[in-house]
């Protein structure tokens, strides 16, 4: 349990802010977290974050505490029945490469969930979801260590109480647990999600005769980088902020304003609007001030084009809410997390 001092988290976020901790170490399983934390509370500062693949996370300030990096491996096959393959996994590994790893095996179910960034232990707590399908709709449990109890804890799908990018784990449990590892429920035999998004017309154009899994894992990572930068080349966390839902009648007053404007029904008699359509129609899209900016493809998609800092990016998504709710007159809520 090699712990580090003043260490840059530059590589450790995929906006690439440059922003230092003052402790930073690794762990791979419950008993060396269960060591890190015993060195934690001998050191002058409490403050301790879990770290994933660092890309929902925008660095405002330097961490005066402990960055404790998840690197919990391994993927198990643990079970099977007739109808599913059931998958634990470490919630250290790289979120897409387990997809591929499932895919490739003709378990279905995350598909539509290829090329997300990020690792398994953040897939939970956001409830990832993407073109029809969410992190839910597989999610069987997750083991949990609590950092103050110092116990691990099963948690089931309602345990979890997932919604829309949303869990218990960023509610009343945020800061509280480490995610050591998850358990997926899988399909032998898959129900196809085409009807979301372009994944047809992507289908389509690849020409594909007959529909398999790995055909549309292929026109989601199609698709995804048509549209989003690469945080290889361009810092960025993916969607900076939720599509918000509002009533149905809130949704036809609006329409009858902004006629183009874009929704779809979701349930309880609610609308989920677009944040991308009305943050363009705002002006943003392609927007740059410095190297902080909003994507030319993707309005949704702050992004870093360099040395931008964590402040500046926040000052932007703060102009960008502001012109929002002063447009729409409905208040955006920011998927990343700040720090």
């Amino acid at each position: 349990m090699n712990v580090l001092e003043n260490i840059s988290l530059k590589p450790y976020n995929t906006f690439g802010i440059e922003a230092r901790a003052r402790y930073f170490a690794s762990f791979s399983s419950a008993e060396s977290l269960d060591g890190l934390l015993d060195q934690q509370q001998k050191s002058v500062t409490s403050d301790t974050w879990i770290w994933g693949g660092g890309s929902n996370i925008l660095l405002t300030q330097d961490l005066n505490g402990w960055v404790l990096k998840n690197d919990c491996r391994g993927i198990e096959e643990v079970h099977e029945d007739r109808e599913y393959v059931y998958v634990k996994v470490g919630a250290g590994e790289n979120w897409h490469q387990f997809v591929q790893y499932c895919t490739l095996r003709n378990w279905a179910g995350l598909e539509n969930l290829s090329l997300i960034p990020g690792n398994v232990g953040a897939a939970p707590i956001q409830n990832i979801g993407a073109y029809g399908v969410e992190l839910r709709d597989t999610f069987l449990d997750l083991e949990a260590f609590h950092l103050k109890d110092k116990r691990i804890i099963t948690f089931t799908n309602s345990d979890c109480r997932f919604g829309y990018r949303d869990s218990v784990f960023k509610q009343e449990l945020k800061g509280q647990v480490a995610i050591l590892n998850v358990t997926f429920r899988l399909k032998k035999h898959p129900v196809f999600h085409t009807s979301y998004g372009a994944i047809t017309q992507e289908l389509e154009k690849m020409g594909v005769q007959q529909l398999s899994i790995q055909a549309i894992a292929e026109a989601v990572i199609r698709i995804r980088k048509s549209k989003l930068p690469d945080p290889q080349f361009i810092g960025n966390a993916g969607s900076f902020f939720k599509n918000p839902e509002i009533s149905a009648q809130e949704f036809n007053n609006l329409r009858q304003q902004f006629p183009d404007i874009v929704g779809y029904s979701v349930m309880g008699d609610r609308v989920k609007l677009a944040a991308g359509w009305m943050i363009e129609q705002c002006g943003w899209k392609g927007y740059r001030k410095g190297d902080a900016g909003c994507h030319e493809k993707q309005a949704l998609v702050l992004v870093n084009y360099g040395h931008a800092t964590g402040k500046e990016l926040f000052s932007l998504s703060e102009e960008i809410l502001a012109s929002v709710k002063s447009k729409f007159g409905v208040i955006l809520e920011r998927e990343v997390n700040i720090l």
